[in-house]
């Protein structure tokens, strides 16, 4: 089988104190370019199933590549970032190109935040043997599934662009191996 793994689009910039309980962050205009963007490059390819973990960003970039393919979204907790109850949102390129720390920020016990991810994404495929699926994610669950696949220790080793397509073939046996990280293609006319 094959999964994709897709980080969500852009979303809006959520301050400390801007809003009641955890930042849950619409997508911003581009994110929605990002999201239709993706959505045609996927448009000719079958996709089987597709999941989502249940945050705004991530649902909300899923939403037109069902529309358009014509598949129900599955929801799965075990899918969502590991800063989903921060009172913020602040995309990561910008804390990055600010020089702020928390660009760097590793989840808080990343063990048992990877041992979450892979349990959930080896259900999903336990569920679609012979499939292609879309899962439409975060970064961090990204980096914590291929990471676990390339026996990396590293909880945050690369940085997935918006909408990027992280491929992995799982085959029946349980070998599980990399086809590609970071596709984004897709994104060049934006």
């Amino acid at each position: 089988m094959e999964l994709l793994l897709i980080r969500h689009a852009l979303p809006v910039r959520v301050d400390e104190g801007s809003v009641e309980g955890p930042a849950d962050p619409a997508l911003s205009r581009v994110g929605h370019a990002q999201a239709r963007a993706l959505t045609d490059w996927l448009h000719g390819d079958p996709v089987d199933a597709l999941w989502s973990s249940p945050m705004r960003r991530a649902r909300e970039t899923a939403q037109p590549l069902a529309a358009r393919l014509g598949v129900e979204i599955a929801y799965d907790e075990g899918l969502a970032e590991f800063d989903r109850e921060a009172a913020s949102y602040i995309p990561i390129e910008e804390l990055k190109a600010a020089g702020d720390p928390r660009w760097n920020e590793v989840p808080e016990q990343p063990e048992h935040f990877r041992a979450v991810v892979v349990e959930t994404i080896e259900r999903i495929v336990a569920a679609h043997r012979g499939a292609r699926v879309a899962i439409v994610c975060h970064g961090g669950v990204i980096n914590a599934y291929a990471g676990h696949v390339l026996g990396l220790d590293d909880p945050l080793f690369f940085l997935p662009a918006y909408t990027s397509i992280s491929r992995v073939f799982a085959a029946s046996t349980g070998q599980r191996s990399i086809a590609s990280l970071n596709e984004a293609a897709h994104l060049r006319a934006l």
